[in-house]
């Protein structure tokens, strides 16, 4: 109970500072640069391409889940043309102390690739959309930064598309997962997690992160230890609006982050 009451105060300051008066006068744009790297076709006819998003010196932003302190990206591709399935690949990110709060995200620059199929192979793509981005240092800036691309069938291989894509989490296979079991037990307005995974060690202080499979349901941050060849996760799941919780365990996903790689783990059996 400590522990969930510790993460909504976490998440309501960085709600805080988000809304800080001193945004007015510093924008998103000023602290971070995007652009569309071109990859060329792939094999199977699918655009490879990426959003990079450049930074300024010492601030970072944030991944899918980026934990109590972040904010996470959203994006809007509705006025793109020719936009049949579009996929992303997100590299592994960092674990951050924020104030006492833990965050995940990336610093310097964020590479991250897009695989896109178009609705008619015959047609150009034009990505076009917008992405809604925070951008934290000391504060912390909410934007939108618009993008606008024409995406180039012609393109080469791209060195840093390359590197961002060998940089994506273990698959389950590739980190030596033997099983993923996952029992719930409730809590106070909602469930708590805990899911055992049996794998080796990712080096180092591990961090399981756990995504619950729905925009309706918050998790707070995991408590993540080890128990021999077992990583355990516990976690607290709470639905955003109150009101009853189902919870679909193949939805469920757990992106453990150890020193040495990352492992992404999708789905857990009841146990």
């Amino acid at each position: 109970m400590k522990s969930r009451i510790h993460s909504l105060l976490a998440l309501v300051a960085a709600i805080t500072f988000a809304a800080l008066p001193l945004h007015a006068q510093v924008k998103v744009g000023d602290l971070v640069q995007a652009d569309v790297l071109d990859g060329g076709l792939t094999k199977r006819g699918t655009y490879m391409t990426a959003l990079r998003l450049t930074l300024s010196d010492g601030w970072k932003t944030y991944w899918r889940a980026p934990g109590d302190a972040g904010i996470p990206p959203q994006f809007d591709w509705g006025r793109s043309q020719n936009l049949g399935h579009l996929e992303i690949t997100w590299p592994t990110p960092h674990v951050f102390d924020q104030n006492g709060m833990q965050s995940i995200g990336y610093k310097t620059q964020l590479v991250l690739p897009v695989e896109i199929t178009p609705a008619d192979p015959s047609r150009p793509v034009q990505l076009r959309g917008k992405v809604e981005v925070g951008i934290c240092k000391d504060i912390c800036v909410p934007g939108t930064l618009a993008i606008d691309h024409q995406l180039d069938a012609k393109a080469g291989r791209n060195p840093a598309i390359a590197a961002a894509m060998a940089q994506r989490p273990f698959t389950e296979k590739e980190g030596g997962v033997t099983s993923a079991t996952c029992r719930l037990s409730p809590v106070e307005g909602g469930m708590r997690l805990q899911a055992r995974i049996a794998m080796p060690s990712a080096g180092g202080q591990e961090v399981a992160v756990i995504e619950p499979g729905s925009p309706r349901i918050w998790a707070s941050q995991t408590e993540t230890r080890r128990e021999g060849g077992a990583l355990l996760a516990v976690s607290d799941l709470i639905p955003v609006t109150g009101g009853p919780l189902a919870i679909d365990r193949s939805a469920i996903r757990i992106t453990v982050l150890g020193k040495r790689h990352a492992v992404d783990i999708r789905g857990c059996t009841p146990g």
